[in-house]
């Protein structure tokens, strides 16, 4: 399946690049990485989605991987939310979000400030998140701002930060979550001033979300990982209560990062739930 690289202008004079794959008119997913991560982390659903027949988008959030950094440091999520509207005209039909994290805040918010979504995917995430499992992952991403002196050591952060994750023998794929600077060393590929706005009211989502206006309309599924620390029964009650036609799916086996847990048993849920709601064809 061919995959073809461009380069979305947006908002503060930067660019958000993206992947896109499948056929250009039809229906549109677009995928949205979490916190830290790089559209390489949606590779192989991307693939799947297109071969399912949709037109797949799959981009780098403002001050990751590949997409440019915001001149003045700032991301707060409304312009993660202006971003993803402007990826979305890119569209020639209906559109359908998939979001992991803060690709999911940002895909909740982009819906409640107007963008007029045919589906909505949240990948472990929902607006009443726990205050403690985002502070362990806050945590996680503030921890070596010196970056590391080579990938094992990466890895052994991962593998600390994450164990029940099988350590990678093969450690080529970390780099395309870090950059080699200069001076030899490893750093996370994205911008490290976006964790002062991550560092915000927790219950800024809970506030915008009480504005929504589309929670009766929009398709809504949470797929969540069983073994989370980010989403609650506390939450997913939350949600439900705001969208009382919420669709869960629950992946065993699977932490936050659900989709490189059980990245197959992920996909089918996604594509299942989308062929319903948004068919292809």
């Amino acid at each position: 399946m061919h995959t073809e690289t461009i380069r979305i202008p947006v908002s503060g004079g930067i660019d958000i690049v993206a992947d896109i794959a499948g056929p250009r008119d039809a229906p549109m997913v677009i995928l949205g990485h979490g916190g830290g991560q790089t559209r390489h982390s949606w590779d192989k659903a991307e693939l799947q989605l297109a071969a399912a027949g949709y037109c797949a988008v799959n981009y780098d959030l403002r001050g990751h991987g590949d997409s440019g950094w915001s001149p003045d440091g700032r991301y707060p999520n409304e312009v993660r939310s202006a971003d993803l509207a402007e990826i979305a005209r890119l569209a020639k039909g209906p559109v359908a979000l998939v979001g992991a994290s803060l690709g999911g805040i940002t895909a909740l918010i982009a819906c409640t400030r107007g963008l007029d979504a045919a589906a909505l995917v949240l990948v472990d995430i929902v607006p009443k998140m726990s205050v403690e499992g985002a502070d362990k992952v806050r945590g996680f991403m503030s921890a070596a701002p010196d970056g590391f002196a080579s990938l094992e050591e990466a890895a052994d952060a991962i593998s600390a930060y994450y164990p029940d994750r099988p350590r990678p023998k093969d450690l080529s794929g970390l780099n395309k979550n870090l950059r080699q600077g200069d001076d030899g060393r490893y750093r996370w590929h994205w911008d490290p001033r976006m964790m002062q706005d991550m560092r915000g009211d927790p219950h800024h989502i809970l506030a915008i979300m009480d504005e929504a206006d589309w929670t009766d309309r929009i398709p809504t599924l949470l797929v969540r990982g069983m073994k989370s620390d980010i989403v609650t029964e506390d939450g997913v009650e939350d949600l439900r209560r705001r969208i009382p036609a919420l669709e869960i799916a629950d992946i065993r086996g699977a932490g936050h990062m659900v989709a490189g847990d059980r990245n197959d048993e992920f996909n089918a849920a996604v594509i299942e739930f989308l062929t319903r709601v948004m068919p292809a064809k």
